[in-house]
């Protein structure tokens, strides 16, 4: 086991590594997957990287696929029928409790070459808690022009080395050592909400933890058509509000502190939908769908913050 003060680089030979993926019902996305992620674990020579696919399926419907792909030692199946992505996610970080560092990485997503490699890379370099790599989109189907003017699958980049303070799991390296020292887990109330990767990577940065950006180390997210549509663009940011709401909530010290939290947030919240809905006006005005798009998000944002004040919950990966 490596052990290193947080900050300093960590020794560079033979740490342990578990790449994993968590999927529920998405097999032919795992079944691209998986061939890449076994090549991006032999890629590494100098440390000892295996596969983890943790199936939240309560039919376990990914067993036979991730068995038909290789032996024991390189890929391995783990059935968490429990409904949630924090349970599947809680399950991951026990899994990885033998191992230095663990790398999240979601179903539908395609990594780069030399990806892992770029992660370990600067995690050696820095010491951090966790690194972080960019996400890029690519899409199923032609974008709606409304979609394309808010730029909305734009996500974040910035250069290798930033610091940031919050994360998604869809490519995050942990380092495990950190993660137990920081008594971290992830919370099973945002299970079915989503969020609860939000959650624990705002507690790791408030615990201490250092997250650093690793820009080389990208992952392309294959957007299915589903998601191009004008409603889900609302409805994701709808929950990306709520569940910043939610998380502020947890984190607040005390109850006072969450109180105001309550109010400063929905105040904020409410500051939101009425500039959100000028910039729709102002958007159908100038007829700018730059303007009315964005607008619209910052609105629906907005209605999250408000509605998760008052202590409702959007529930984003609703179960039959």
């Amino acid at each position: 086991m490596s052990h290193h003060s947080r900050g300093t680089p960590a020794p560079s030979t033979g740490e342990r590594i578990l790449i994993v993926a968590l999927t529920h019902q998405r097999n032919d996305d795992l079944g691209a997957l998986l061939p890449m992620l076994l090549a991006q674990a032999q890629s590494i020579r100098d440390a000892h990287a295996s596969v983890l696919v943790v199936d939240n399926d309560p039919a376990g419907g990914a067993r036979c696929l991730v068995e038909a792909h290789g032996e024991p030692d390189t890929i391995e199946y783990l059935h968490v029928p429990s409904p949630g992505i924090a349970a599947a996610r809680n399950a991951a970080l026990a899994a990885a409790a033998s191992t230095d560092l663990l790398v999240f990485i979601d179903d539908d997503e395609r990594p780069v070459e030399q990806w892992l490699q770029h992660l370990v890379r600067v995690w050696r370099q820095t010491g951090s808690a966790a690194v972080v790599g960019p996400v890029v989109s690519e899409f199923a189907d032609e974008l709606d022009p409304w979609i394309v003017a808010g730029r909305f699958f734009d996500r974040r980049r910035m250069p290798t080395g930033t610091a940031v303070d919050t994360a998604a799991t869809n490519n995050l390296l942990l380092d495990m050592e950190q993660v137990r020292s920081l008594r971290l887990a992830f919370d099973e109330r945002f299970g079915l909400s989503g969020g609860s990767d939000t959650l624990f990577t705002r507690q790791l940065h408030d615990r201490g933890g250092v997250m650093t950006w690793c820009d080389e180390a990208i992952v392309i997210d294959v957007v299915p058509s589903a998601r191009l549509t004008r409603s889900w663009v609302m409805r994701r940011a709808f929950r990306s509000g709520n569940t910043w709401m939610r998380t502020s909530l947890v984190l607040a010290p005390t109850p006072l502190h969450s109180g105001f939290a309550r109010i400063w947030l929905g105040i904020r919240g409410a500051v939101r939908v009425l500039g959100g809905a000028f910039r729709v006006v102002a958007g159908m005005v100038t007829k700018r769908m730059d303007l009315r798009a964005r607008g619209a998000r910052t609105v629906a944002r907005g209605a999250g913050i408000l509605a998760g004040s008052v202590g409702s919950t959007y529930v984003e990966y609703r179960r039959a």
